[in-house]
């Protein structure tokens, strides 16, 4: 008999795995089927921030601007371990947005969510230390205000985490092949590397991303189904460009802005760009002409031009975008969109389709499909650590110093990564070690396999890329022979569903 879920969820990216996590904490029976590993693609690929969006505020979008700095917040608070207080600075420059402007964004910016921990805007002197030498002599005065870091394919994985420890079936590298909706039920057929199986469920979301109208496509078939705008936004990783833990938001002619934002420790990130995408959006790579975009809008700034063949690694990936059929494709909305589908006479079982969204709404995104889905149960994911979480925002590097107490033997910036990763979980990755021989085989740096155990076990890691470039970035900080070898741990102990 096919096992029978209340809700499937298609798309392992941030909106099926928030709403997997919130379905499960109600009780509800929840299959996410991800046909790749989780937040494979426009969830590892976006910008990093947790943020109210600025430059919203210039299209009159103050709904989202405003669920999203209530948000930023609330995100901080149940997550503090993958999720930090950044300060930006966004230089005022003559001939671009008026000063007055600036000002008045940043004054509704501050005020609109109800800030509560983080601190508000204040000018600055971009002739004083540190900006005076890293920017431009033209470059006089600007502001610095408040947002938010994320790791943003962490996110994803840890609200996954939580779903499966409340009852969620989370299955990753397993493809919906086919979608059959009947009078009480869908059936759904479900392929994996061990093989075909054969569901049911009440309810389906269809959260995958660039891929929804595909599934949609399969789900409702004869139907044309344009609903999507894809949009292809790219980065470029430079070795440390100035010194601070600041970011740096810089305007463009263009009416678009880039940041500049120190990027694990020893690199600074830049980006993003705005470019309509046509195609496969699997494994894309940033363009010439994008990396020459993201460094002449540096350029405009920075003392000390970059260029595209400075960059030492870079990625890419698309956003799934409603198609309001703005006139661009920076304009076009970032606020997420519902299509209910009940069939041809209503009634029928639902099918939810997702377009757009964001990492700082996805939470608010999964209350509101599980209330358009009508599904039982209390909202209760706002004041609910992620796991790891369990740590007040303000103490975390109390937490820090803690743990460089509890584990001696390992290295401040070992101990700083492990509790950044996995927060208050560190002491299950750890438990039982008394010195770097108890964790294992040592695969470089401070990577033993101990650790790759624990993100097979616990955090649905089946691959070298997986960890890596998902779970962690240190494919930026280990030599290629160490990559090897996490590649050669992962072949010899890969998972029966890789096997």
């Amino acid at each position: 008999m096919n096992k029978h879920y209340d809700i499937l969820v298609i798309g392992g990216g941030i909106n099926g795995a928030g709403i997997a996590r919130d379905a499960a904490g109600r009780g509800l029976t929840v299959c996410l089927a991800e046909k790749d590993d989780l937040a494979s693609h426009t969830s590892s690929a976006s910008t990093k921030l947790v943020h109210g969006g600025l430059r919203y505020l210039e299209h009159y979008e103050f709904r989202l601007v405003r669920e999203s700095l209530i948000e930023r917040e609330r995100l901080l608070a149940i997550a503090p371990h993958i999720i930090w207080p950044m300060r930006f600075v966004l230089p005022h420059d003559k001939g671009l947005r008026p000063k007055w402007m600036l000002r008045l964004g940043l004054f509704l910016y501050d005020n609109l969510g109800g800030r509560k921990l983080l601190p508000g805007t204040k000018d600055v002197n971009l002739r004083k230390e540190p900006h005076g030498a890293f920017l431009q002599d033209r470059l006089t005065h600007g502001f610095e205000y408040s947002d938010c870091w994320v790791e943003d394919s962490r996110l994803v994985v840890l609200n996954c985490m939580d779903a499966r420890e409340r009852g969620a079936d989370i299955r990753t590298r397993t493809e919906c092949t086919g979608l059959e909706r009947g009078a009480q039920h869908w059936t759904a057929n479900l392929r994996s590397a061990s093989g075909e199986e054969t569901i049911t469920a009440s309810k389906v979301v269809n959260a995958a991303g660039p891929w929804v109208d595909t599934v949609l496509g399969r789900a409702v078939p004869g139907e044309e189904h344009t609903n999507l705008r894809l949009v292809k936004g790219s980065h470029l990783i430079f070795p440390r460009l100035f010194s601070g833990d600041h970011c740096y938001i810089f305007q463009n002619k263009d009416d678009r802005i880039i940041f500049a934002i120190p990027y694990e420790r020893d690199f600074t990130l830049v980006g993003t760009t705005d470019q309509l995408f046509k195609g496969d959006p699997s494994g894309i790579d940033i363009s010439p002409e994008e990396s020459a975009y993201i460094c002449d809008a540096a350029n405009e700034y920075l003392r000390t031009n970059i260029a595209p063949e400075q960059a030492i690694a870079s990625y890419a990936g698309v956003r799934p975008l409603y198609e309001n059929n703005a006139s661009s494709n920076s304009t076009v909305t970032r606020d997420y969109q519902f299509e209910l589908d009940e069939g041809e006479n209503g009634g029928g079982p639902a099918l939810l389709s997702i377009f757009g969204g964001k990492l700082t709404t996805y939470r608010k995104l999964a209350e509101h499909a599980l209330e358009k889905l009508q599904l039982s149960g209390a909202s209760w994911t706002a004041d609910n650590d992620l796991p790891g979480g369990d740590i007040d925002p303000s103490r975390f590097d109390a937490f820090v110093e803690d743990q460089c107490t509890a584990y001696p033997w390992l290295a401040p910036k070992t101990v700083l990564r492990l509790a950044r990763a996995y927060g208050t979980r560190m002491a299950d990755l750890l438990a039982g070690a008394k010195g770097t021989n108890d964790l294992g085989a040592h695969m470089g740096g401070d990577l033993y396999t101990r650790e790759l155990e624990y993100l097979a076990a616990q955090e649905f890691a089946m691959t070298a890329e997986d960890v890596l470039r998902r779970r962690s970035k240190l494919y930026l900080h280990l030599e290629p022979e160490a990559q090897a070898r996490v590649a050669e741990w992962f072949a010899a102990n890969a998972p029966s569903s890789l096997a």
